[in-house]
């Protein structure tokens, strides 16, 4: 299948405990890993909920004690760690102490870099630990244990070895990255996905499913990436609408988490594209929700990518439709229509305009798409290009 040459690197979370139901086990999985967890929750429901009593209740008959910090249900910014961080070491660290994620995106990317900077001697802010705007500082002491629990199937971010942070003045987002962020510990349980708003997880699974095809078309691409792609790509179009329709459909919650997962395995060892890089910038200029932003953008990623990718987005066209009989360039068109047909199931917005955008902020976005989220796309694009295809969108 694959036509790169049979060489790659690859990165994991150290364990995966995959299944309905499995967060029944935290108490018993964490305890070779620690006696007391800072607890970060994703969603105010999520913590009223019978769920979180139940996670709690099972923590303190496996004997781990809990300290809850606040609850993080926005992207995370530069104050969020910095208040995290000074909260945790004010208090005092023990042996035995470990991070706790419990929640989407935006929980565990707080409590991936949460878990890397507490333990650093010379912290000052984690501004200094950023890609592109730090002072170049690295992570020389050992994290803290890190478990996560996602409650959502769309960042993949449970696999992945850097955490995204955000600044709003002055703008960016920006990764800090390291292989020591890697998560300990990776509970995937589909049933803590199933009570997310249709919103929520149409555009978590966007974000997965742009993932898994800019990981596939990546000039970065490994053997391993594509099998892992392929794989997560398979039937999570289906997935993706039988849930929208269906949250209780167990089936469709099962794929989109494992699809999702798979999707965090391909971005973190294949690299992703001009999607991921448009909206890390959409994301800050104008606060749409990463996913979302994902969604919109995919059929221009596809668009632009299209002659340097045929084959592969053809692969894709044909796993989506075994019966297609059309020529590489028709299976590729095919799944490009695939996926168009999906947005408008979903009801994704199409134009730019549809987010808020206006057309002095095109600039921006351009500028602010020059980070590493689009360092794996398969052609190099140029400014004027770029934003010349962005008005077309307007």
């Amino acid at each position: 299948m694959s036509d790169i040459p049979f060489e790659w690197n690859w990165t994991a979370p150290r364990q995966v405990v995959f299944g309905w139901g499995r967060r029944r086990e935290l108490g018993s999985l964490l305890q070779p890993l620690a006696r007391r967890v800072w607890l970060i929750p994703g969603s105010r429901t999520l913590v009223g909920s019978p769920v979180w009593a139940e996670i709690l209740a099972n923590l303190k008959q496996a004997d781990i004690s809990v300290v809850q910090l606040p609850t993080q249900s926005r992207e995370p910014l530069v104050e969020d760690v910095d208040r995290c961080v000074t909260e945790i070491r004010h208090a005092g660290l023990q042996p035995g102490d470990a991070i706790l994620a419990i929640g989407g995106g935006s929980a565990i990317d707080l409590g991936k870099a949460v878990s890397g900077l507490v333990t650093q001697q010379e912290f000052t802010t984690v501004v200094d630990y950023l890609e592109g705007v730090g002072t170049g500082k690295t992570l020389n002491a050992s994290p803290l244990p890190f478990i996560v629990l996602p409650t959502t199937a769309g960042t993949g971010s449970e696999a992945t070895r850097n955490a995204v942070i955000s600044s709003l003045n002055p703008p960016y987002k920006k990764s800090l990255r390291s292989p020591r962020l890697l998560p300990e510990l990776v509970i995937l349980d589909p049933e803590l996905t199933v009570t997310a708003p249709r919103n929520v997880t149409v555009w978590c699974g966007m974000d997965a499913l742009t993932q898994l095809l800019e990981s596939l078309i990546s000039c970065r691409a490994t053997p391993q990436t594509d099998r892992r792609a392929f794989e997560g790509l398979q039937s999570f179009p289906d997935a993706l609408r039988r849930a929208a329709r269906d949250p209780l459909d167990q089936a469709a919650r099962q794929q989109l988490a494992y699809g999702a997962y798979l999707s965090g395995l391909t971005l973190a060892n294949g690299g992703l594209g001009i999607a991921h890089g448009l909206a890390a910038a959409l994301g800050i200029q104008c606060q749409t929700p990463h996913g979302l932003a994902c969604a919109v953008l995919l059929p221009l990623a596809l668009r632009l990518n299209f002659e340097a990718s045929l084959v592969r987005l053809a692969w894709v066209g044909r796993l989506w439709s075994p019966a297609f009989t059309g020529t590489d360039r028709e299976a590729a068109e095919h799944a490009v229509e695939v996926v168009s047909n999906l947005l408008t199931e979903l009801n994704i917005p199409m134009k730019l305009r549809d987010l808020g955008v206006r057309y002095e902020q095109l600039p921006k976005l351009v500028a602010g798409s020059h980070g590493n989220s689009r360092q794996g796309n398969p052609i190099e694009l140029n400014d004027a290009l770029l934003l010349a295809a962005l008005e077309e969108m307007l």
